[in-house]
Formats: structure tokens, C-alpha cells, sequence
């Protein structure tokens, strides 16, 4: 068992500020795009209980995809916020709530994953989830060259390896160390398939070996992890009033440190900081010498972590009713908590450090 105690795990935390000096912006369209996602969802009868479709209805799956892609074409958009809307609907419907094992979870992700591989081919039985991401690859076609494609499919993989390894942790009483929860989250988040869309989303193509770079693959992880963290941090309360998930950054702290989940939360803060700082200061040294289509990609990850932050302070998904709530304004600070260029001492994050000019 974890070294946080049964009370202590049910206590709120208190919501924190968050430091992204990337400057927002959202796509004009946004109100077209949810209300199409929407009822495209909805047609898809993804979930059959009608209280977890509401809740998905009210997401704003629009608003996620138009502040974190801004720069996208109103139909490429539409595109990715279907994804968004299948992600979801997976992660709650499948994954998260509903007690699945790591041996059923295998079987739908493999499935998932043949219809992502080979989406022509014909099945039968196809889950509702399957069934979509199956339409949505042969709909990418129409905007995504053989390289992204492929770069889309290798992306669901990590993807889906990442939710069979979560749930392998969720029916175990312990916590996973912090190192593999950081390697695991990243996976499980959905991130991947995320970024990967960027370049298909903006029109534009970055070349291999640009994305081979040890330095983009560094930014491209680390944005992964950003989002992962803020979601942990905004979505640990709902995650215990709905779900009685403690599979979070804040207690896996308290357990690998044996502290308690008010001084984890601060811990968590100044370590996201610290990697958010790191974001900034190595994209800006690889853009130095990027070219236009790198240019973009750079910096479409800083937008997906502003973005995802901007929708999810007024998304309804994470509203607690007991919780506490942040202050006017204060969603944002000025400076983080911890600007150290030092590495983490996370071993499966500690070489993203090496990637800076020093």
C-alpha cells in the first residue's frame, strides 16, 4: 500500500497557479468546430450510458483542438478534435472507469491498433472505438503524406502500449516508481498521437532526420510530459471524487519520498517548472538554426502546452463541486518555481538536459 494514508488520499488539494510564458491564442472557428465534433460524436454512440455521453458532450472538444491548433484549416481541425473526442471517450469509457485488466485492455488495443495499421482491411465486431479510429486514419489520408502516416501509427502505438501499462498499475495496490509513472504517463496520456498530428494539421512536413534529432525528440517528450504533469494537477481531485484514482505525479512523490501530498504538490510544482523553464530555453537554441517547417512544429508543441492549459481552466470536466477553487486570475503565474538548468535526478528524463548548449 502507499504510504499516503486512506484520508489523506481523499483530501483536496489546493489548486495551484501555473507558469507557461507561451502567449495564448485560439482558432476563430471554435464554436463551428465543437458543435460538429459533437454531433459527430454522438453519432458514433461511442459510450451507451447516457450520463458519461452528456459529459462528453460538454467537454468542449473544440475548444481543446482550437487553442492548442490555431493555426490549422477549419476541416484538418475537425479531423483532430475527433480524435480528441475518441481519446476521451476511450480513456473514461475504457481505461480509466471502468475497472478493465490489463489482459482486456491488450486485446482492444491490439485491435485498435490493426485498424490504425491496416484500415481498409475488413472486420467484424469492430468496438465502437475501433470502429472510429478506424474511420479517422482513412480520413487523415486526405491530409497527411506517407510519412505522417506512418509517423500517426507508430504514435497510436506508443499510445496504446502506455494505456496497457497503466492498466496493469491500476489493479496492483501499489504505486509504480516515479520513474516508470513518468515513462508510463507520458505513453498514456495521448500525447503522441497529438503531436504527431501537428504538421498534418498545419500543412506542413518536417523531415526525418529532423525529427530524429536528439534535440526534438527531447521537445517532443517534453511537452508530453508538461501535459501530463498538468493534468495531474488540475485532474487529481476529480480523479479521486469520481474514481478513487490515486495514479497520479502527487502521490506516486508521496510514496517514492514518503511525504505528505500538501509538500508533494509543491514538490511537483517546482519540478514541473523546472522542465517547463527547460522547454523554453532549448527550443529557443534549436530555433535558431530551424528551418520553416521545424519552426512550426517547435513551436506548435509550445502551443499544445498553452493551449491544453487554457482549455482545461474553464473546461467543465474538471469541475469538483467540494474542491477548492482558483482565485480570479489565478490560474497563471509570472515566474516558476524552480528555473535551475540542472537535470532532474529522473533517470528516464535526466538526458534531456544533455541536449542544451552549454
Amino acid at each position: 500500500m502507499t504510504c499516503v494514508t486512506g484520508q489523506s488520499l481523499v483530501q483536496q488539494l489546493p489548486a495551484v497557479p501555473f507558469y507557461c510564458p507561451v502567449p495564448p491564442a485560439r482558432h476563430p472557428s471554435v464554436a463551428a468546430l465543437n458543435d460538429r465534433t459533437v454531433r459527430w460524436m454522438l453519432k458514433q454512440r461511442l459510450d451507451t450510458d447516457e450520463h458519461q455521453l452528456k459529459r462528453l458532450a460538454v467537454c468542449d472538444f473544440g475548444g481543446l483542438t482550437a487553442s492548442t491548433m490555431p493555426y490549422g484549416a477549419l476541416e484538418r481541425l475537425s479531423l483532430m478534435a475527433r480524435f480528441h473526442a475518441v481519446l476521451f471517450s476511450l480513456d473514461d469509457g475504457v481505461c480509466d472507469e471502468a475497472e478493465t485488466t490489463a489482459d482486456r485492455l491488450a486485446q482492444e488495443t491490439s485491435r485498435i491498433m490493426r485498424a490504425v495499421e491496416a484500415p481498409t482491411a475488413r472486420a467484424f465486431g469492430d468496438s465502437p472505438h475501433t470502429a472510429a479510429l478506424r474511420r479517422l486514419r482513412l480520413e487523415a489520408e486526405r491530409f497527411a503524406s506517407a510519412r505522417q502516416l506512418r509517423r500517426l501509427t507508430e504514435a497510436m502505438r506508443v499510445y496504446t502500449s502506455g494505456l496497457v501499462w497503466e492498466a496493469s498499475w491500476r489493479r496492483n495496490p501499489e504505486l509504480p516508481s516515479l520513474d516508470d509513472y513518468i515513462t508510463l504517463w507520458m505513453r498514456a496520456i495521448g500525447m503522441a498521437p497529438s503531436t504527431a498530428m501537428i504538421e498534418v494539421v498545419g500543412g506542413f512536413s518536417v523531415a526525418d532526420e529532423d525529427m530524429q534529432d536528439p534535440r526534438i525528440r527531447a521537445l517532443t517528450e517534453i511537452t508530453w510530459t508538461l501535459v501530463s504533469w498538468d493534468n495531474d494537477l488540475y485532474s487529481r481531485n476529480k480523479e479521486l471524487e469520481r474514481a478513487g484514482d490515486n495514479l497520479n505525479l502527487i502521490d506516486v512523490l508521496c510514496q517514492e519520498h514518503g511525504v505528505e501530498p500538501r509538500r508533494a504538490l509543491v514538490r511537483v510544482v517546482a519540478m514541473r517548472d523546472r522542465v517547463m523553464v527547460l522547454f523554453q530555453r532549448l527550443a529557443a537554441q534549436v530555433l535558431k538554426e530551424a528551418d520553416n517547417d521545424l519552426r512550426r512544429y517547435i513551436k506548435g508543441l509550445g502551443q499544445f502546452v498553452r493551449g491544453h492549459l487554457d482549455w482545461a481552466s474553464i473546461c467543465p470536466r474538471y469541475t469538483v463541486r467540494s474542491g477548492p477553487r482558483a482565485r480570479p486570475g489565478g490560474w497563471w503565474k509570472q515566474q516558476p518555481a524552480d528555473d535551475s538548468l540542472e537535470p532532474l535526478p529522473i533517470p528516464t528524463i535526466s538526458w534531456w538536459w544533455d541536449q542544451l548548449a552549454r
